[in-house]
């Protein structure tokens, strides 16, 4: 299934049913009074999180929604049936904006989560309505108000308790396969994945849910590369896991690098709690990482951890750290 994480989509709530202007016609009552039943409310348009779903790619083929209206109002005094509500359902993660893209209007975090965003009509009156003991044989009813309608931005954010960042090639996609049952598209070059990837690991009966944001470069925050389109995923995730190369040349700017992307974006992104991790360590000896490490461990006081993703290294214990972090 494609990724879609935007969409723009219009929302029209019913109308509410007008009421009806009747009189009763019976046998022998010659001057009925009126009996003219209400109209029915308009239906709703509301939207509803669903943890089962994880794009919004729907969207991109069907654009608009509308609510059912209200059916109008009958003789007898019957009230006409309520239209019934719409419910939209979208990814947790979701955030409803107003069209312009700045308002926001809702945020979703929780799985089954609901918010009314269009409010259907009111419904019409009918003639009976307007009896009184000077009028009592009133022709006048009310038509339904009008459901509210108008266009609305979706943005996604992946929620997730782990998000696996680096640059391009660093093997995000494999940790993430390897660890999880997710099955992203794997390749030795850069930038092979152009969305983010969910996957769910277990350990001691316990599951920590990954994403595998796209590859940063320098200069994303500004949109170069595959730009700041997938940085907003991050603000979602608990914790960051930072994936570096271990045959890269310069370890210690490769990690400045992505950190400094990430303050860039956003200063609270620095703030998150971080894993660091080197991959392919079975490219060399132990005496050759040591030396690759020296210059990181003096410059970058953080504790790390070191993994080979196609040797399948130390990867148990990596679960463990991880669900030890996610669970604090």
């Amino acid at each position: 299934m494609k990724f879609l994480d935007q969409a723009k989509i219009y929302i029209k709530a019913g109308n509410g049913g007008s009421g009806s202007a009747s009189f009763r016609r019976e046998k022998f009552i010659e001057y009925g009074g009126p009996d003219g039943g209400d109209g029915g409310d308009g239906g709703s348009v509301i939207f509803e999180a669903e943890r089962n779903l994880n794009t919004l790619i729907d969207f991109r083929y069907a654009q608009h929604f509308k609510a059912e209206a209200g059916h109008i109002g009958t003789k007898r005094k019957r009230t006409g049936a309520a239209g019934k509500d719409l419910i939209i359902k979208v990814p947790v993660g979701t955030q409803i904006y107003e069209e312009d893209n700045n308002t926001l209007i809702y945020d979703f975090t929780k799985n089954k989560e609901r918010y009314l965003v269009a409010v259907g009509g009111k419904h019409g009156l009918g003639n009976v309505r307007f009896k009184s003991s000077t009028n009592r044989a009133p022709t006048k009813k009310t038509n339904g108000k009008i459901g509210e309608e108008f266009w609305v931005r979706l943005q996604l954010k992946v929620i997730a308790d782990v998000g696996i960042i680096g640059m391009p090639n660093a093997g995000k996609s494999s940790l993430l396969s390897a660890i999880t049952r997710a099955r992203p598209k794997i390749a030795s070059y850069p930038f092979t994945t152009l969305d983010p990837n969910l996957g769910v690991s277990y350990y001691d009966d316990k599951e920590v849910t990954l994403a595998d944001i796209p590859g940063l470069i320098e200069g994303a925050h500004e949109g170069i590369g595959l730009g700041d389109k997938f940085l907003r995923h991050i603000e979602r995730c608990k914790i960051l896991l930072h994936l570096i190369d271990l045959s890269e040349e310069d370890l210690t700017e490769n990690y400045l690098k992505v950190r400094n992307e990430l303050s860039k974006y956003d200063k609270v992104l620095t703030k998150k709690r971080e894993i660091i991790v080197f991959n392919k360590s079975d490219l060399f000896e132990k005496k050759e990482i040591d030396r690759r490490l020296k210059l990181f461990k003096k410059k970058i006081k953080k504790k790390f951890e070191i993994v080979s993703v196609i040797a399948d290294k130390n990867l148990i214990n990596l679960r463990k750290v991880l669900l030890k972090n996610v669970y604090k």
